[in-house]
C-alpha cells in the first residue's frame, strides 16, 4: 500500500507531553490544520502506542469537545467533537489544549501548538518527527499505577513482579521509542 501525499495549505507542529510523568514522555507531530478533532485523536492513540479503548476529550480554553456518541454525552456538557477541525477550535489565538484520555486513568496530555509557515511537498502528513519514552500500558492505574508498575518490573523481588510482567506480555521498556513504527502507524492507520 502506498501512502498518499496530504494536499493542505497549512501544517501544525503539535508537542505532546504527558502530564505527571517524570522523565517526560512526549511526541512531537506535524499535522494539517484541517484535521478534524476525531482524526486527531486517532493519530494521538496511534503516536502513544494506546488501543482506543477509552472516553477522550480535547480542552481549548473553556470549551470542551468529547464524543457524542459516547453514553451520557450530553451531561458531559462538551460540544460534539465531529463538527470541529483543529484550526477552527484553535481559533485565531489559542496556542495550547489538553487531550484526555481514559477518564480513569486520566491521561492528560498537555499540546502545544506551532503554525509552520511552509509545508514540504515531498512529506506526507500526519507524521512524528520526535518522541521520548515508551507511553504506560492501557489501564495501568494513572501515573501513579505506571509507577507502582515500573518499580514491580524492575525489580525481581517485588511481590508483584511475575505477574506484571505476565499482565504485560512478558517485557516492557519504558525507555523505548521508535519513530519509524510511528510513522508506519500514523501513515497507514491515518488512511
Amino acid at each position: 500500500m502506498v501512502a498518499r501525499k496530504r494536499t493542505t495549505s497549512k501544517i501544525y507542529e503539535l508537542h505532546v507531553e504527558l502530564e505527571h510523568i517524570e522523565p517526560p514522555i512526549w511526541r512531537q507531530l506535524l499535522v494539517p490544520a484541517s484535521i478534524t478533532l476525531p482524526k486527531l485523536h486517532d493519530l494521538l492513540q496511534l503516536a502513544m502506542g494506546w488501543t482506543n479503548s477509552h472516553l477522550h476529550s480535547f480542552t481549548f480554553g473553556d470549551k470542551a469537545f468529547g464524543m457524542a456518541s459516547a453514553d451520557g454525552f450530553e451531561e458531559l456538557d462538551m460540544l460534539d467533537e465531529r463538527k470541529q477541525t483543529l484550526e477552527g477550535a484553535l481559533g485565531q489565538s489559542a496556542r495550547e489544549f489538553v487531550y484526555e484520555y481514559d477518564f480513569g486513568d486520566s491521561w492528560r496530555h498537555r499540546i502545544t501548538v506551532k503554525p509552520l509557515p511552509l509545508r514540504n511537498t515531498d512529506w506526507n502528513y500526519p507524521m512524528c518527527i520526535g518522541g521520548a519514552r515508551a507511553a504506560p500500558p492501557e489501564d495501568v492505574g494513572g501515573a501513579h499505577g505506571y509507577e507502582e508498575f515500573l518499580a514491580a518490573i524492575k525489580d525481581p523481588t517485588h511481590e508483584e513482579h511475575d505477574s506484571m510482567l505476565t499482565w504485560i506480555g512478558g517485557v516492557f521498556d519504558p525507555e523505548g521509542f521508535d519513530l519509524n513504527a510511528i510513522n508506519r502507524a500514523l501513515r497507514y492507520g491515518a488512511q
